[in-house]
């Protein structure tokens, strides 16, 4: 008989029993349920008495979706001698500190700012006209802690035009500036080639690579400015955006994922974290009441996008197994995704499964026959590389996927072994149908999904009282959207 703790792998199982078909790329990556020894099936679990309740087998398992070759051939072209090139001439300019000079042509944060915005203007030109790069910037004021005297903080942002759905963005961003152990010392070396050359690189990455194609809604690449001072860049891009009304659907952050060894060496370099925060904080009170009262505390949106990203994201095309952690950062740090959380928006941060803390914020010096300091030397490109193939998995399939269905509500008038839901439905060409989604309610991931068919109404045979219930949107081309957790309406 298996534990409850074999059933807790019951829905890593469902979404690793069918890999793409297509022949991937060889490589010593270890899927995390090949490392676990004689699995249980999917019927052996159920067949337990102390089994996870309910056993109803309603809809078919949940597979992955599989890169189709577009996005095959866009992870094949994520180069990490290019990587390695950017975060190279990054950690060129001495320091990148926010405070640093904004006019010396060969040190400082003007110096790394300009020849980013070069770059992305050097990629925008091979777009046909559908990439726009701007470099929005703004004075922010004495802060009274680490931001000393007024300072422009300016970010460069590259907006690649969706082809299908332009107002739907996806944000991809990682912080171009630095800092050393006290955070207001401007004048230090301070190389930040991991924290956060390594982001930057991927976002640059990334746009080169999807400059020249057409996604069905709009992708920005973004390099900020002002985050070790207090998320500053990161916090006037998502108020922009914003008081703007764009409706941006989800947003990756990716800070410090330039290494995978621990300060005690140990290496995990085929694992990416990703942190995903719980009710947010922008709900009303009325609102995280009901969540609390129905348990959807841990199908927040943020959540449901970090589902999404292992769903399309974790196979042997990127290489990499994804570790969704529930919370909304690491303790006592903090990331650009967070103002866009505040902001109302669904964001997420990609982070190394391994931190070395003498690497990171650090005075570059040798202290008792240890290195310390953000160096080049203790930053791994092929593994960045990996990363950035779970960014352009997850980017690309989100950008050419339909919209998410809104207003999703599941009706609670009525005392019923069925489930009953509706939505407002899109009107995209994309468009083919929806799904709905479900599993038992102590499973961290989708396990079953049932064809709904383009409608905006649906009666499943399922107690809504004992499983988890998403919808989502399927398009003509078989990309699905991330899932919407249904609130009592």
């Amino acid at each position: 008989m298996f534990s409850h703790t074999a059933l807790l792998l019951l829905p890593f199982i469902a979404r690793t029993l069918t890999l793409p078909s297509p022949s991937p790329p060889t490589s010593p990556w270890p899927l995390h349920a090949r490392q676990i020894p004689s699995l249980p099936s999917y019927s052996d679990i159920f067949s337990c008495p102390a089994a996870s309740w309910p056993v109803e087998m309603v809809g078919s398992l949940l597979t992955p979706q599989a890169p189709d070759a577009e996005l095959q051939t866009i992870l094949s072209e994520i180069d990490p001698q290019r990587i390695e090139a950017t975060i190279t001439k990054l950690v060129s300019y001495g320091t990148r500190h926010t405070l640093s000079s904004q006019t010396d042509p060969n040190r400082g944060v003007g110096a790394a700012r300009d020849w980013i915005e070069q770059q992305m203007r050097s990629i925008a030109a091979a777009s046909d006209g559908q990439m726009e790069v701007t470099v929005p910037s703004y004075i922010q004021e004495i802060d009274g802690d680490r931001i000393p005297f007024p300072v422009r903080i300016s970010d460069v942002v590259a907006t690649l035009r969706g082809s299908v759905d332009p107002g739907r963005y996806y944000v991809i961003s990682g912080h171009y500036d630095t800092r050393c152990s006290d955070p207001n010392d401007y004048t230090c070396d301070a190389p930040g080639a991991d924290d956060d050359a390594s982001g930057v690189a991927i976002a640059m990455e990334l746009a080169r690579i999807m400059a020249t194609r057409r996604p069905a809604a709009t992708i920005v690449f973004v390099a900020v400015a002002g985050e070790e001072q207090g998320l500053y860049g990161s916090q006037f891009l998502a108020q922009t955006y914003k008081n703007a009304s764009v409706n941006v659907q989800g947003m990756f952050t990716n800070d410090i994922v330039g290494s995978s060894t621990a300060d005690d060496g140990a290496k995990d370099p085929y694992t990416i974290r990703i942190f995903a925060q719980g009710s947010p904080t922008t709900e009303s009170a009325a609102r995280a009441r009901t969540r609390a009262t129905i348990g959807g505390e841990n199908d927040s949106p943020a959540r449901e996008l970090a589902r999404f990203v292992v769903g399309v994201a974790e196979n042997e095309y990127t290489q990499m197994n994804i570790s969704v952690v529930y919370r909304l950062d690491r303790f006592l740090r903090g990331g650009d995704h967070r103002p866009f959380l505040e902001a109302g928006y669904t964001a997420c941060r990609f982070t190394e499964p391994n931190e070395d803390y003498a690497h990171q914020h650090q005075d570059v010096r040798i202290e008792n026959g240890k290195q310390y300091g953000d160096l080049i030397e203790f930053v791994d490109f092929d593994f960045i590389a990996r990363v950035g193939k779970v960014n352009a998995a997850a980017l690309w399939s989100l950008a050419n996927a339909p919209a998410s269905p809104r207003n999703v509500t599941v009706n609670t008038t009525l005392l019923s072994n069925d489930s009953q839901f509706k939505w407002l439905t899109g009107n995209e060409t994309l468009l083919a149908g929806y799904e709905a989604l479900w599993r038992p309610t102590n499973a961290p991931f989708w396990t079953h999904v049932i064809p709904l068919g383009n409608v905006n109404t649906a009666t499943i045979d399922l107690s809504k009282d004992n499983v988890i219930f998403g919808i989502r949107a399927v398009g003509t081309n078989g990309y699905a959207s991330p899932a919407i957790y249904p609130f009592p309406g």
